[in-house]
């Protein structure tokens, strides 16, 4: 079997589908993408393609060594991202190839069904204990929220106490084990990260995310001192090599690698066994679209450390389309009580409308996130 082509769609609301067609008449999806730069990541996945054209595609472990390592300048979000997307078809080529879904390739399942949580509030966020309300009726035993807004260097205490009188609105409505987690996104600089950490102490959040850039991950120590909340973070970072030190200094809880960021989903396996040998759970990143979501759930099933799973099913950022609108059985992702059953199918699981992707490249996108400013019209973190 060899690889004969690379077709590229960027849809809306803001992803970059990919397949990849053999030979054989089997053909494999993935996407990679990065928010608000995908023309940037569809060049790469073209400049990459020269590499993997007439290989086999089952030699997934070899082309992704030949893809990191045959440039001279390696990781980052547009290389690692262009090469997960890639990883990704290649794994629902093979799986169709043997007839057995992905994750019995990577051990078999370790769990009968995958825990999810739901988005609300927004960027912006608002009325959260309404919507974590709508949440939990639908059946979700978890969500996860935006802390703040944009949050300067030193910053109001009317800010901080914004974000408390939501998360305990949300804590008061639903009682003391709903999950909640609060995502700092990184727009928390260190010196008001610490205050906020102890001031959410008392409502006993799922995790903290984020709690500063990960360029800034020494501050971790700093902020574990003022706090018992777990924390959480990783979507924003690349490969094995960019979680070791960050597990090696022992201040995070939880780690949340993007199968379609960091390298894929064989990656996202080696990431998570090397946090089960620190005492680290893994929550994979995924507010995207169908393959990366598909790809995260076959990671969790067969990931002992594995605990709970973003997905984006109705998330601010799907304007227009979502998820269930590109695949063929929308069964897959069927949510029952904060669980979505593993697939059975070979591959990936998933069947996608190429005829609704097509269309949908038509239109297209140009997402880029929004760029938000301080009082003082300085450059705020989004």
């Amino acid at each position: 079997m060899k690889i004969t082509k690379l077709s590229l769609y960027k849809v809306p609301p803001r992803w970059l589908f990919l397949k990849i067609d053999t030979d054989e008449g089997i053909s494999g999806w993935g996407e990679p993408v990065v928010e608000g730069r995908a023309e940037t990541v569809k060049a790469a996945v073209n400049e990459l393609s020269d590499y993997i054209i007439g290989r086999n595609p089952n030699d997934i472990e070899d082309i992704w060594q030949t893809l990191y390592r045959g440039g001279f300048y390696r990781g980052g979000p547009i290389l690692m991202s262009a090469i997960s997307g890639i990883e990704q078809a290649l794994w629902d080529i093979k799986g169709k190839y043997y007839n057995i879904p992905v994750y019995e390739m990577l051990g078999g399942k370790a769990r009968q069904k995958i825990k999810v949580y739901s988005w609300i509030g927004g960027d912006r966020p608002a009325d959260v204990a309404a919507a974590a309300r709508e949440k939990q009726e639908q059946g979700f035993q978890a969500v996860k929220m935006n802390a703040s807004e944009e949050m300067n260097y030193i910053d109001s205490f009317s800010k901080v106490d914004a974000v408390i009188e939501r998360v305990a609105s949300i804590r008061e409505a639903l009682g003391k084990d709903f999950g909640i987690g609060v995502d700092f996104h990184g727009r928390i600089h260190k010196t008001m990260a610490k205050t906020l950490v102890k001031e959410l102490e008392p409502y006993r959040p799922m995790f903290i995310e984020e709690p500063v850039l990960p360029e800034n991950n020494e501050a971790l120590r700093e902020i574990a001192l003022h706090t018992t909340c777990p924390i959480a973070t990783g979507e924003r970072m690349y490969t094995r090599w960019g979680f070791k030190q960050l597990l090696q200094d022992g201040y995070v809880d939880i780690i949340q690698p993007d199968l379609s960021h960091t390298g894929g989903i064989l990656e996202g396996k080696k990431i998570a066994a090397m946090a089960e040998a620190y005492d680290v759970s893994i929550a994979p990143h995924c507010p995207l679209g169908p393959m990366t979501l598909a790809s995260s759930v076959h990671l969790d099933a067969s990931t002992p450390n594995f605990i709970i799973q973003e997905q984006s099913l109705g998330i601010h950022y799907n304007q227009g389309m979502d998820i269930l609108d590109y695949i063929n059985n929308p069964e897959v992702f069927a949510y029952k009580d904060g669980y979505v059953n593993i697939p059975d199918q070979p591959g990936l699981g998933i069947e996608i409308n190429e005829e609704k992707v097509k269309q949908a490249a038509e239109v297209g996108h140009d997402w880029k996130n929004p760029i938000w400013r301080h009082e003082d019209g300085s450059i705020a973190e989004w």
